[in-house]
């Protein structure tokens, strides 16, 4: 995929780096294996952290910080990252839907960075363009039903969005029987660095537990 940060977007985040992974997978309904690496970092966070001190992450504060510079209340419509990590704290178990979702969820709580997983052969065209969200901008959320969007970071493809970092979007939403995956990390804090750590954490859980060879990735800026 074509990946364009918009000028819209570089005024609120001059520092943004994104990273694209994508792979050729094989899904299924469920992992063991994989669903005893998410309950460890469970127990590693409730030791780790509380509800408040999860938004120091440096993901989730510069998310945060981008959803106040776009006009969002980041209370009102948390990052997903913050949302799982929440859960956690709050000893609620964090919903199962299959182990490609699972993987992007665990993905997401261990770097703090609110990720986007999508079936890639739903995207129409060859380019996503990050932007930011429009008022009165039709967009459904994966079983949110329609949701304002206005003044969130999203990507759009040649249809319209896909994905924010509260919500990706039911068109492009992955299925059991996905098999070329596109996941997105957003560095809202310009870590290069942790980015990229992410990016091939993803890698390895697609080795282990969706019968791949990782993909590849590329960062974008």
């Amino acid at each position: 995929m074509n990946i364009i940060v918009s000028p819209e977007l570089e005024r609120v985040c001059p520092a943004f780096v994104g990273a694209c992974v994508e792979a050729q997978v094989r899904n299924s309904p469920y992992n063991e294996d994989l669903w005893t690496e998410i309950h460890a970092l469970g127990n590693h966070y409730r030791a780790a952290l509380t509800t408040e001190s999860l938004k120091d992450l440096s993901g989730i504060a510069a998310t945060r910080r981008v959803y106040k510079a776009c006009g969002k209340d980041p209370s009102r419509y948390r990052p997903a990252s913050e949302a799982l990590i929440r859960r956690m704290l709050q000893h609620k178990e964090l919903y199962q839907i299959d182990t490609l979702v699972d993987l992007i969820n665990l993905a997401s709580i261990r770097y703090g960075y609110s990720i986007g997983g999508f079936d890639a052969d739903r995207f129409v065209g060859d380019t996503l363009t990050l932007g930011v969200g429009r008022k009165d901008e039709p967009y459904e959320g994966i079983g949110r039903g329609m949701i304002n969007i206005e003044g969130l970071p999203v990507y759009r493809d040649a249809e319209g969005g896909v994905g924010t970092p509260t919500s990706d979007h039911e068109r492009t939403k992955i299925s059991i029987s996905t098999t070329h995956l596109v996941v997105l990390v957003n560095g809202y804090d310009g870590r290069e660095d942790r980015v990229c750590a992410n990016a091939e954490f993803i890698q390895r859980l697609l080795r282990a537990y969706c019968e791949s060879d990782g993909g590849t990735y590329h960062l974008y800026r």
